[in-house]
């Protein structure tokens, strides 16, 4: 053949056929006079009385839980793409055992969501075996603590928070938060920007519009404050909050001969204290958008699948869902996060949690 004319390099990015590694570990028995028993190295690389290897277990756990993958789905995913045949029950098996490894390591998060200085919950409906229970998210800006349960009260966030929380609660209004004493308060403005919508539909009497006028451009003149913090002047800034304090006292007083501007009102007067707290603390917003955002993971799974089927799947669903979302929040990699917490437990160190400079930067 001729030589080119001329030439140019072409780069393709592509994935490998990945095939399963698979490892025999020949473990020696020693005899300690100490103890009077045969003693054994412990294997990191899997579970007790496991074949499936932490990694393969750990990720799939993560395309379950976080992802939302279905677990026919995982199944087949294994199978296709990484040459691993599993057995649905085998998956699932696997998953409980980890997530027991795992349960300190929960309540670690647990226990440094109730010392947080600002926290946002929500709940959600979640069904166990076609039973209605709720799906509880208690968050910070590094660590999200899940809890699934039957009830919807007050009970639980005792139970989660202790009666005294020494931070910022940001809520909607559902009253199982009104039960326990924080230092402050922040009740979300879109639930009532919501409801005002939703009785604009169906309400359309000249009482209801004044009143709906006057509380939201209350509402849009605080956030536009809040907003305005760093380039308003300390002494303009305590003027103007001290003025939306005041048309809120005015808008609580004041008559108005409508049955819903009544219902908001009583509302307005019962979160009085609860209402502006975000113009005195910089880092609380009007909106309990962040724990919102917690929860559209779940709500992704509760509809490509019938959410759990035991109260053991609806823990090891609780533990998984904190651990990788934590993991998130932290800009960690989910997986190595999991992985590296699942090896420490498994040789008996301590389960505290990891140091992010210890772990790399999701991508």
């Amino acid at each position: 053949m001729d030589k080119p004319i001329r030439e140019h390099t072409r780069i393709i990015e592509d994935i490998p056929k990945v095939t399963p590694l698979v490892t025999a570990h020949t473990i020696h028995g020693y005899w300690c006079g100490h103890c009077k028993t045969i003693v054994t190295p412990k294997v990191t690389a899997a579970l007790p009385r496991s074949s499936l290897g932490l990694r393969f277990v750990v990720y799939t756990a993560w395309l379950h839980y976080l992802v939302g993958v279905s677990v026919g789905n995982c199944v087949k995913t294994a199978a296709v793409s990484l040459g691993f045949p599993v057995s649905p029950g085998g998956l699932t098996l696997a998953w409980k055992n980890l997530a027991t490894l795992l349960e300190g390591q929960y309540d670690a998060i647990g226990e440094k969501i109730r010392h947080s200085a600002v926290l946002h919950a929500d709940e959600t409906g979640w069904r166990i075996n076609g039973v209605t229970f709720w799906l509880w998210a208690f968050a910070s800006r590094q660590h999200c603590y899940y809890l699934i349960d039957r009830r919807r009260g007050a009970c639980v966030v005792k139970q989660v928070l202790g009666t005294l929380f020494p931070g910022i609660l940001i809520t909607d209004f559902w009253g199982a938060y009104n039960a326990i004493e924080a230092l402050a308060k922040q009740r979300c403005y879109f639930h009532l920007f919501t409801e005002l919508v939703k009785v604009d539909k169906l309400n359309a009497s000249a009482t209801w519009k004044r009143f709906r006028k006057k509380l939201s451009r209350l509402l849009k003149d605080a956030v536009r404050l809040g907003d305005q913090r760093q380039i308003r002047s300390p002494p303009v800034y305590a003027r103007r909050r001290a003025k939306l304090h005041l048309r809120l006292d005015q808008l609580i007083a004041a008559t108005f001969d409508d049955a819903d501007a009544k219902r908001l009102i009583k509302r307005l007067r019962r979160h009085r204290h609860e209402m502006l707290t975000f113009l005195d603390h910089k880092e609380v917003s009007p909106y309990n958008n962040h724990a919102e955002q917690q929860m559209r993971t779940a709500v992704h799974t509760r509809k490509v699948s019938q959410q759990n089927r035991s109260l053991q799947g609806a823990k090891t669903h609780a533990i998984f869902l904190s651990l990788f979302r934590s993991a998130q929040l932290q800009g960690l990699n989910p997986v190595d996060y999991l992985l590296q917490m699942a090896t420490s437990a498994l040789v008996g160190k301590s389960t505290d949690m990891i140091a992010p400079e210890q772990l790399k930067k999701a991508a």
